[in-house]
């Protein structure tokens, strides 16, 4: 078994409507999203983590 199967599935969320959004809104909202991407990349490398050292410890 893959424990990437494991994992939940979500559907990705509903678009925004970016047109309704002013350009400093829309500024607003590309930083809300970059801190998110950053925020998702660090989990992704703890969880990473974890897994290698669960691998190194069963393969002794």
């Amino acid at each position: 078994m893959n424990l990437e199967e494991l994992e939940p599935t979500k559907k990705p969320a509903p678009k925004k409507d970016l047109t309704v959004l002013s350009i400093d809104e829309l500024r607003d909202y590309i930083a809300t999203l970059r801190t998110e991407i950053e925020r998702t990349e660090a989990a992704i490398a703890a969880k990473q983590a974890h897994r290698s050292g669960a691998e190194a410890f069963f393969k002794k």
